[in-house]
């Protein structure tokens, strides 16, 4: 089979290759799936680099997350072949077969395609630990999302506006305002550049926000610290803008808001009942049609490299998506 595996680290993308493997041997309780279609998440970048709190040993196959048809499943399992399925797990996923824990997989709702499925997991599944878990978002909130345009920040603006919160979607990028408007329909769109805050506050009629959903870091994270409301919450999911930044302990002492840390993988193996809740209300608002991901581009694994630039360019809107049997 084809498989997008990492030989060597690299900050380039040289250590990456596109190449044959053998399919995966199916342990029990695993499910062998044929993927129709993995989508690209930022840590698969950083994880070609090293970057990544995780640093699976070398040489090892990447992609966190697909969606695919089941092939191959223990006879008392759950799943059977020709079943309709997304999820994943740490790597793996950018292959043309995975074997795949059957714990980490759901069934993929009605009128959902496979590239939408393999969009889903991972985006929906940080924004609902950071929003709704963590954040204990109810419905009239003020939500401040950064990175916006990003897979995580679209997922945080959609699943914000499933459940009635008024949403501010922010980007860096002054070509990115109209086309992140078009795509989550924000009360409000900001450019997350300086001063920021004055915005947020005439926005919000001097309120700010009751959570603020930051996988960027650095400069954003300084400034949201001047738009949390009191009682609010800063999420922290990441630092994609490469500076982890540091914060002084009066500055939520006297504002009176929390400063978060969301890992949402991590959260569900530590609390695995909080976990499957998680998921199982992720699907249950799939299933009614109340999420709906967003697709920057579907390309053929053969084009990975495209996908990765991309991403790293910070390009695209939404998710990238590997079809591998192309």
């Amino acid at each position: 089979m084809k498989a997008l595996t990492v030989r060597a680290l690299s900050p380039d993308l040289s250590g990456l290759e596109l190449a044959v493997a053998p399919i995966p041997a199916r342990a029990r309780g695993q499910v062998l799936v044929k993927v129709n279609a993995a989508s690209l998440n930022f840590p698969d970048l950083l994880m070609t680099r090293g970057e990544y709190q995780m640093k699976p040993e070398l040489p090892f196959i990447l992609g966190l997350e697909l969606a695919g048809e089941v092939v191959e499943a223990d006879a008392d399992s759950s799943f059977k072949p020709g079943d309709r399925v997304f999820g994943g797990q740490k790597t793996g996923a950018f292959a043309e077969f995975a074997a795949v824990d059957a714990a980490a997989l759901r069934p993929i709702p009605a009128g959902m395609d496979f590239a939408q499925a393999a969009a889903f997991g991972a985006a929906y599944g940080t924004a609902y630990t950071a929003l709704v878990e963590l954040g204990g978002l109810k419905p009239g909130q003020w939500v401040l999302v950064h990175g916006a345009s990003g897979g995580v920040g679209l997922a945080a603006c959609d699943l914000a506006k499933a459940l009635g919160a008024r949403i501010i979607a922010a980007t860096g990028s002054p070509g990115k305002l109209e086309a992140l408007q078009a795509a989550c329909q924000p009360d409000a769109v900001v450019l997350a550049q300086g001063k920021f805050r004055q915005q947020v506050a005439e926005i919000t009629g001097g309120a700010l926000c009751d959570l603020v959903y930051d996988p960027v870091g650095g400069d954003v994270f300084d400034e949201s610290t001047r738009c949390v409301a009191f009682g609010g919450k800063l999420l922290v999911v990441g630092f994609a803008g490469g500076r982890i930044a540091d914060i002084s302990t009066n500055i939520p002492l006297i504002k009176g808001f929390s400063v978060v840390g969301v890992r949402a993988g991590e959260y569900a193996r530590r609390f695995p009942e909080r976990g499957k809740a998680i998921r199982d209300a992720m699907l249950d608002l799939a299933i009614e049609g109340r999420l709906h991901p967003h697709i920057d581009r579907v390309l053929p694994l053969s084009r990975w490299r495209e996908g990765f630039e991309a991403m790293a360019r910070r390009e695209i809107i939404g998710k990238v998506v590997f079809e591998p049997s192309r």
